[in-house]
């Protein structure tokens, strides 16, 4: 059987297996075949993570732009969705007020911030997930591939963007919640988030996400984009001379790379039931890159494979030794690089062959 109906086959069958996932949850307490709460809860976080990975490897796999500020743009997205939950709250806050949030009264706030109308409405606050991230992408992208930063010094560039936009979201004054952030939502689209059927409903709408945006990605980059893509990251300045915009498509990529990133962290923050600025951490930026790099660079099914693989393996070991972690996702990063430079993919190749 051809390589690419076995990947194609698997890749159903995975969709298949994670959409039982909630029916399982639902089966009666004393079942050998029910799965947790938790399960579900984690599973759909994960699947969040592997639509971020996607967003990167499309930038980083077949265009050459390793970016270290893709945890920004997920974070971005998820304030907008955290912003509209926020809303939705209203009088059942704390404080009880009908408009403000309760950080807001708590800070004495007097009125609702303009950068905060229009997120009562849920298409608005999807949109902002989209729009924000895709804007600051474009601006980013634009002043640094005009200027022909590449490599390490754009990759420096994102770093610090989003340890920026981390210490700024930290200020109280910036009305976003301060260190503290976003939570105790209460309802999305009419329906109480701590029911079971609000997780299950969260949780397919972002395995559709997942599958969309594979699917997506796997049409460009079997298209001439996909191509001149390659080629740009393989020889920059021959496709330059052959007369292609090289700045054009790269500034596409990556502006389509991080309104992905905001739509994985629009959906992550309604299933984590929280939002804070430790989400624009540099650290989750590069730990996104190595599920990339785990699963296998310029494969888009590695970076899926990654996500799940190497946030199962954190979720084991958090549990009794977290500590362990950051030196475990270290020695991981230092051994796929030497020993499996192709990731868990190329090792299944080289198997099959």
């Amino acid at each position: 059987m051809p390589a690419r109906l076995l990947v194609r086959g698997a890749i159903l069958a995975g969709i298949a297996l994670l959409a039982i996932l909630p029916l399982l949850n639902q089966l009666p307490l004393g079942s050998a075949l029910r799965v947790s709460d938790f399960t579900v809860a984690v599973t759909g976080k994960w699947i969040c993570y592997a639509v971020l990975a996607l967003a990167i490897d499309l930038a980083w796999g077949y265009a050459g732009i390793l970016s270290l500020g893709h945890g920004a743009f997920f974070a971005l997205g998820g304030y907008a969705m955290g912003m509209h939950l926020m809303r939705l709250i209203g009088p059942r806050g704390v404080y009880g007020h009908p408009v403000l949030p309760d950080f807001m009264v708590f800070l004495g706030y007097r009125e609702l911030p303009w950068y905060w109308l229009g997120f009562d409405h849920f298409p608005y606050a999807m949109l902002m997930a989209l729009l924000v991230p895709g804007a600051l992408a474009f601006l980013v992208g634009w002043l640094s591939f005009r200027s022909r930063i590449t490599g390490v010094y754009f990759s420096i560039l994102t770093q610090a963007m989003t340890y920026a936009l981390m210490l700024a979201f930290f200020r109280n004054d910036m009305g976003f919640g301060g260190n503290n952030g976003f939570t105790d939502f209460k309802e999305l689209l009419g329906v109480p988030l701590n029911t079971q059927g609000a997780r299950a409903g969260l949780f397919y709408a972002a395995l559709a996400l997942l599958a969309g945006a594979l699917f997506l990605c796997r049409h460009l980059v079997s298209t001439k984009l996909g191509r001149v893509l390659v080629a740009v990251r393989d020889a920059e300045s021959r496709v330059r001379f052959l007369g292609y915009s090289v700045t054009a498509f790269k500034l596409a990529v990556f502006v389509l790379s991080a309104m992905m990133a905001g739509l994985a962290g629009a959906l992550y923050v309604p299933l984590v039931g929280i939002i804070n600025p430790g989400e624009f951490a540099p650290g989750n930026s590069i730990e996104a890159v190595i599920w990339v790099a785990v699963g296998g660079r310029g494969t888009l099914v590695g970076a899926v494979l990654g996500a799940f693989s190497v946030n199962a393996v954190k979720t084991w070991l958090t549990s009794f030794a977290p500590d362990l972690w950051l030196f475990v996702l270290g020695g991981l990063f230092v051994a796929v690089t030497l020993l499996l430079p192709q990731g868990l993919v190329g090792l299944f190749r080289r198997r099959a062959r």
